[in-house]
C-alpha cells in the first residue's frame, strides 16, 4: 500500500543556482545534503512538507558517485515530465512574494478541480503548480 509520494529527483548542471531558487526563491529547508567522500556536496533534500521532499542533484556529481553517463540536458528545457504541484496557502501574497524576487509567475486563475492556482518554472525550465486548495476543492 502507498503511503505517500517521497520524493521528486531531479539532475542539474547548475546546482548553485537550483539550490539557491528551492531554498532562497521558494523557502524550502535543506534537510540534509549529500556528500562525496572528499566533503563535497553534490545534492540536497529540499523538505516539501511532512516526510515529501525534492531531491536536487548535480549531475556530474552523480556521476562521479554512482557511475554510469552524464546527462544531456539543454538549458532551461525541463525534462520529460509535465510538472509538480507544491500546495501552498495564502496565494496571493505568495505570488506577490516571488514576483517581487523577479519570479516570472503565470496569472492566478482556478482550475477544473476548483482549486486556485499559479505557474512557475525552476532555473532549468520544470515547470512547477502551485496551488491552494479552496472549499470547493475536488481532493477535498
Amino acid at each position: 500500500m502507498i503511503k505517500s509520494l517521497g520524493h521528486l529527483c531531479f539532475r542539474t548542471h547548475q546546482l548553485p543556482v537550483m539550490m539557491a531558487f528551492y531554498r532562497d526563491v521558494l523557502g524550502l529547508t535543506v534537510k540534509f545534503s549529500l556528500k562525496h567522500d572528499d566533503g563535497t556536496e553534490f545534492g540536497y533534500y529540499f523538505a516539501a512538507g511532512n516526510t515529501t521532499f525534492i531531491e536536487i542533484f548535480d549531475d556530474a556529481g552523480a556521476v562521479k558517485q554512482w557511475g554510469g553517463e552524464n546527462r544531456t540536458l539543454k538549458p532551461n528545457q525541463g525534462t520529460f515530465y509535465n510538472h509538480f504541484c507544491l500546495e501552498v496557502t495564502g496565494l496571493e501574497a505568495f505570488v506577490a512574494r516571488l514576483e517581487a524576487m523577479g519570479v516570472k509567475v503565470r496569472p492566478i486563475a482556478v482550475g477544473m478541480d476548483h482549486s486556485k492556482q499559479a505557474w512557475i518554472n525552476d532555473p532549468d525550465g520544470n515547470a512547477i503548480e502551485l496551488m491552494e486548495y479552496t472549499p470547493q476543492s475536488l481532493q477535498l
